[in-house]
């Protein structure tokens, strides 16, 4: 399966400003992408004015990646802050190709040291969906930091986890050594999508990139708003877990 993962620079909290920057970088896309990732909170950046940018789950923001679904005919997995009966959600959506929500992922774990935890309430539940044959895990950005609920999508033998992020420069390596262990620990494809540029507080390089079942490193992107395009193969999700059986042998403390 092919995936992309769109990197790129959000303006600060403009969202129709963000869609043109998208539908511009979408004219080089593959015709045969069938899942494309975005960043976390997509259209605004890391904003925590999140009463003022929630919407529900029919709102324009939503409208809009639904049309790009369409029009390019694949999945997307984008972030977005979303209102759910008053309290506001840093959220994962995915969206199939014909328009249609699949599956929204609620991150578990805000970020505390931004006051994320006092700006938006806490989701409860993993998310698991699929896409083509691959089953995939959903997370957020900081949840990367906390292995339980990869651990959980590695018990449930996902094929991928999606991880979307406003990961900032200081510490990008704790970013691409967590990634890298994620894949290694749960013997599977791990797509993690960063932003570049900056806002109120941040640098950002990006280094959106993606891990096989191995850990080894397939592409990766640094400081550039680009498209880039991964070729993932279930198969060697089966290989790799058939030879070396190590998710059998977990014993949980």
């Amino acid at each position: 399966m092919k995936i992309g993962l769109v990197q790129y620079n959000p303006d600060w909290e403009n969202k129709e400003s963000n869609k043109k920057k998208l539908q511009k970088l979408f004219t080089e896309l593959p015709d045969d992408v069938s899942l494309l990732i975005f960043p976390e909170l997509t259209l605004t950046g890391f904003t925590m004015r999140s009463s003022l940018f929630a919407e529900e789950l029919e709102g324009d923001s939503i409208n809009f990646f639904k049309g790009i679904a369409r029009e390019k005919n694949c999945h997307i997995i984008t972030g977005l802050i979303l209102e759910i009966e008053g309290k506001y959600f840093n959220s994962a959506i995915h969206i199939d190709n014909s328009g249609e929500i699949i599956e929204s992922y609620n991150k578990i774990h805000p970020f505390s040291m931004s006051g994320e935890d006092k700006n938006y309430t806490a989701g409860n539940l993993p998310a698991i969906t699929q896409v083509n044959q691959f089953k995939i895990g959903l997370s957020i950005c900081y949840d990367l930091r906390f292995p339980e609920l990869f651990r959980f999508y590695g018990k449930e033998k996902v094929d991928l986890i999606v991880t979307i992020a406003n990961w900032p420069i200081p510490r990008i390596e704790h970013w691409r050594t967590l990634i890298k262990a994620r894949a290694i620990e749960n013997q599977c494809y791990i797509a993690g999508v960063n932003r570049v540029g900056k806002d109120l507080c941040h640098d950002y390089n990006g280094y959106s990139s993606v891990y096989n079942p191995m850990g080894n490193e397939i592409i990766s992107l640094i400081d550039k708003e680009e498209i880039i395009i991964a070729n993932i193969n279930i198969e060697q999700v089966r290989e790799t877990r058939n030879n070396l059986p190590f998710l059998n042998d977990i014993k949980l403390i």
